[in-house]
């Protein structure tokens, strides 16, 4: 008799530090942590968390997120990380959740495109940044989608449904996926395919993401895989374009990936009309520490983890951030960095 292993003991890795999993390089022991690499498995884990009464918390590849200092016991961390494809299925570019959205501005410079040149060293996956609308300049990830592809968690069957960019409610840094219980699983593009060349080259580079990029979330790391992958693609002719030769200048320049973070904390208020990284610096809190953190002395609007820092003293920092623009300027930025 063949005995059935449920899913959160077939999927579920335990006792794992998070800190692994995120940029900030923060985060207690997980009692249950799971890397689905199918929509499917993820199902199927859903399935038997709800079965068993047991609570979840769906993640990417952790670069916009504070994981707590101590977890909650019972609480089964999910990533999406391994759940990475780059295809063409049915004449369109298919992506799933847990591809980085850098691969996507590789695939573009393939395609002799540059609607893609924005996401470049965006460290974040796909599923993560259509959930919150990520952005780099004027650019946006909904400019580049064609259909969005979710579960949605209060539907028993927890099959995989789709909804046109159109009825998304796309804004700054908002989504639709921000108000209802879903999960997004991958996307089509609306970006054309160019070539085979271009298809085969972005198998290519995908399989080296999973065998050589896909470590742990570290933001060295990931600077270096793909300003490697670029630097490989101009000694094969295909050149860099200005605009991300200019992403590369402005990331080192503001020492973006030289010390664990999660980039920008707080989003900016335009109503207001001045980002939030200038208000802090002109309240002199650039370089201020609490702890192992540290506002960054080179952007205003970036907390860094200098010294092991704890969740705690990353709180303290954007309380007192928050605290101290609300008294100077009247209004209390919202933070963009996900607090688990």
């Amino acid at each position: 008799m063949t005995l059935h292993t449920s899913a959160i003991d077939r999927l579920c890795k335990r006792n794992v530090e998070l800190s692994a999993f995120s940029t900030y390089g923060i985060g207690g022991s997980a009692h249950y942590l799971a890397m689905p690499e199918t929509a499917n498995d993820l199902a199927e884990l859903l399935q038997e968390c709800n079965k068993r009464g047991m609570p979840w918390y769906i993640f990417g590849m952790g670069s916009n997120i504070l994981f707590p200092d101590e977890p909650k016991h019972d609480l089964v961390f999910i990533s999406l990380k391994n759940l990475v494809d780059l295809r063409v299925s049915e004449g369109k570019w298919h992506v799933s959740s847990g591809t980085p959205m850098s691969l996507l501005s590789l695939m573009g410079l393939l395609g002799g495109t540059d609607l893609l040149d924005f996401t470049f060293l965006l460290p974040g996956c796909v599923g993560a940044g259509i959930y919150m609308n990520a952005k780099y300049n004027a650019r946006q990830i909904c400019d580049i989608l064609d259909t969005v592809y979710y579960i949605d968690t209060t539907d028993p069957s927890l099959s995989v449904q789709s909804i046109p960019v159109s009825e998304c409610l796309f804004a700054y840094k908002q989504s639709i996926f921000q108000q209802r219980p879903w999960i997004v699983v991958g996307a089509d593009l609306n970006i054309p395919v160019s070539s085979e060349e271009q298809i085969n080259t972005t198998s290519v580079l995908l399989t080296d993401w999973k065998t050589r990029g896909s470590h742990p979330s570290s933001l060295p790391s990931f600077f270096s895989f793909f300003l490697g992958e670029v630097h490989a693609l101009a000694g094969k002719g295909i050149q860099t374009p200005q605009s991300m030769l200019d992403i590369i200048k402005y990331r080192t320049s503001k020492r973006h990936f030289d010390y664990p973070s999660c980039g920008s904390v707080f989003k900016n208020n335009y109503d207001y009309g001045v980002a939030v990284g200038s208000l802090v610096d002109q309240l002199n809190l650039k370089g201020t520490e609490y702890g192992g953190a540290i506002i960054s002395p080179h952007h205003g609007n970036m907390i860094l983890n200098q010294k092991h820092a704890k969740a705690t003293d990353i709180l303290y920092l954007m309380n007192l951030i928050s605290e101290s623009i609300n008294n100077q300027f009247g209004f209390v930025p919202e933070p963009e960095i996900v607090l688990v």
